[in-house]
């Protein structure tokens, strides 16, 4: 890597004053002397990019953020990429370390772009299966795995993702360009800011003070009784409990329906949107005030509590986010044939690296060979050892991943939407044949197609970023590599001091909303429908049919989409607490009203201020139960 030090800023080419999002015409081979003569000359190949500084700067702000998907993420089972936080995070801390002189001098753009490569891999790509497949799996079998085992499955998964996207890149990106709007959004983040340095700043400033304020607020919700018991009647926690008594009663509280400081659900829900957050208000009124009560009446629901009602609220959830997913997925039939007829190009298409300056600086076939090799090792071996899994079923798994993985990333690459859930659904439905009964099975090779598929979308649209910006993609995919270790040694460790046994999971504190999906299907294709009983097999045939008609309504009346609920919203709030859909609503109407009434600074502050909040809540959240629980939950990880 290069040194930081090595050139001034006076040498250094200025950040593009307008990005290529409109991409190039002509042949591929055209298309792509374009790019590199307008766009990566001057930048790519002078300008410093991979440097230790880009990477670990990326590595610690992606460990940070990773746990602030895991809180979020055990508690709604949402998850939001850390890229273009870690972009703004990024030049306000070496800015202010250049002004006082600490540093000669700031990261260059495509310094800050290699650290956000870096950071997304650590800060998101490596936790989606500690919330999902690996809850789950505790769920249905009361235990946990051990942590070398968990280091090392997250660790086998995330190369075989990030390396499994290398034979798309040049195609989808550079020839197709598809737009990947996260990507474009990254971009023009780092350019306004390299651009414009007191609006960067202006946004940099609002995202830590977001973040302060909302360290202060959940400490003073939470964390008094850390410090002495004798303050618990001066915490925002007990005046809350206190107003819910009054306003809602035992009854009402004991189904959820209730009020929750938790602003960092406000913060999510006006950068989610507002069709979103009110869909899923729709579902918890439906779910938690209407469906629950009729149970409880007829005596079907025994007893009350988080816990004991979303045992059967969760079939019909489920069964409307998988078939709206999977049917969603079935109507972009002609995106997965277009992904499958470009096979060919990826892997050659007649491009060869001699006399070919972009598929010198492009990363090699041979990367993605040796990825997938080592990948698939290590999970086969994994597979077998742990779960019984045969290893050619590891190997239909894989098979399977890329396949699915190559309709993912063109499907994010055209909608900025990664169907993680429905590629671990067919995989699940796949695995339901090939070894029925067998749920730790069915689960794990999911989990597999599922890792890979957000993986690779995830690193398509770092390098749609660096495309846009001029960055040597390469280093990019390094910088990219280097985050997996920091993301999966801090992300699991935290996810085992956060739930060190399946005690943990489906409480108050950690609903897992997305572990119980996962544990449904499983446990549906293993036992059959037959065994569920009558009102869960109702739920789930009734959920279905809401999927397939909130997906296919929209298609009928594209005009009045916006009045029709999204089936994700819906089906998700069915599965976690009512007063979280009333926190993401309300975060989605303050959104959408903050954007209509003030535009310009709806832009600049609306996700900086968001982003800091989720952040500092999230984080602080993470602190309390470590501060707490700390010595009980290492004795518990170390067996003693």
């Amino acid at each position: 890597m290069a040194q930081p030090e090595s050139a001034s800023p006076t040498n250094v080419p200025a950040s593009p004053t307008a990005l290529p999002v409109e991409g190039f015409r002509g042949t591929p081979e055209e298309i792509e002397r374009q790019w590199y003569e307008q766009v990566y000359r001057g930048r790519g190949d002078s300008m410093l990019q991979l440097t230790w500084r880009a990477v670990l700067m990326g590595s610690v702000l992606g460990g940070a953020l990773s746990l602030t998907n895991l809180y979020i993420g055990l508690k709604a089972g949402w998850g939001f990429g850390v890229a273009i936080t870690a972009c703004i995070l990024s030049y306000a801390i070496w800015t202010a370390l250049h002004r006082v002189g600490i540093v000669r001098a700031p990261m260059t753009i495509l310094e800050n772009n290699c650290m956000q490569s870096t950071a997304s891999s650590a800060g998101y790509s490596t936790g989606g299966t500690l919330i999902s497949a690996f809850a789950a799996y505790m769920l249905i079998n009361n235990s946990t795995m051990s942590l070398p085992t968990m280091l090392a499955w997250v660790f086998c998964l995330s190369v075989l993702g990030v390396t499994m996207a290398i034979p798309m890149k040049r195609q989808m990106i550079n020839v197709e360009q598809l737009r990947f709007p996260s990507g474009i959004a990254a971009a023009e983040t780092l350019r306004a800011l390299h651009s414009v340095g007191e609006s960067g700043m202006r946004s940099a400033r609002a995202l830590g003070w977001a973040g302060l304020l909302a360290v202060v607020s959940k400490f003073w919700t939470e964390g008094l009784v850390v410090v002495s018991a004798q303050l618990a009647p001066f915490m925002i926690g007990t005046w809350v409990a206190a107003l819910n008594q009054r306003v809602f009663g035992p009854a009402w509280m004991g189904r959820t329906v209730m009020f929750s400081w938790e602003p960092m659900f406000i913060a999510a829900g006006a950068i989610t949107g507002l069709h979103v957050c009110w869909s899923m208000f729709l579902g918890s009124v439906t779910a938690w005030m209407i469906f629950a009560p009729v149970l409880q009446h007829r005596g079907i629901i025994e007893g009350s509590g988080y816990a004991a009602i979303v045992q059967w609220t969760l079939w019909g959830g489920v069964a409307c986010m998988v078939t709206s997913s999977l049917l969603s997925f079935g109507l972009q039939w002609r995106t997965a044939l277009r992904a499958f007829t470009d096979l060919r190009a990826m892997f050659g298409g007649g491009r060869g690296v001699a006399g070919d300056p972009v598929g010198a600086i492009e990363t090699p076939a041979s990367w993605f060979i040796a990825g997938q090799v080592i990948g698939f090792l290590g999970l086969a071996w994994l597979g077998h050892r742990t779960f019984g899994m045969p290893y050619w079923q590891t190997a239909v798994a894989v098979a399977l991943s890329f396949a699915l993985a190559l309709v993912a990333c063109r499907v994010t690459g055209e909608t900025d939407t990664t169907p993680v859930g429905a590629m671990g659904k067919i995989t699940q439905l796949t695995f339901g044949a090939l070894s029925p009964g067998h749920m730790n099975i069915n689960l794990m090779s999911a989990n597999i197609t599922a890792a890979a598929a957000g993986s690779s979308a995830d690193l398509l649209t770092d390098l749609k970023s660096g495309y846009l910006l001029g960055a040597h993609p390469r280093k990019q995919f390094i910088a990219q590599f280097a985050g997996i270790f920091v993301g999966t040694l801090v992300s699991v460790l935290c996810f085992r001091l956060l739930v060190p046994d399946a005690g943990a999971l489906g409480t108050d504190q950690f609903p897992a909303p997305a572990a119980q999906t996962w544990r449904a299907v499983a446990i549906a294709l293993s036992a059959g429908l037959g065994a569920l009983g009558s009102v869960k097999i109702w739920s789930i045939v009734i959920g279905g049919l809401v999927g397939i008609v909130l997906t296919l309504l929209p298609k009928i009346f594209p005009a009045r989409r916006h009045f029709i609920p999204s089936p994700a919203g819906v089906g998700l709030a069915w599965t976690f607490h009512w007063h979280y859909g009333l926190l993401f609503f309300i975060g989605g109407v303050l959104g959408w009203w903050f954007q209509r009434k003030h535009p310009k600074l709806s832009e600049e502050l609306t996700f900086p201020v968001a982003s800091g909040w989720i952040a500092g809540e999230s984080l602080m959240g993470v602190g309390l139960v470590m501060w707490e629980n700390g010595p009980e939950l290492v004795r518990k990880i170390l067996g003693r």
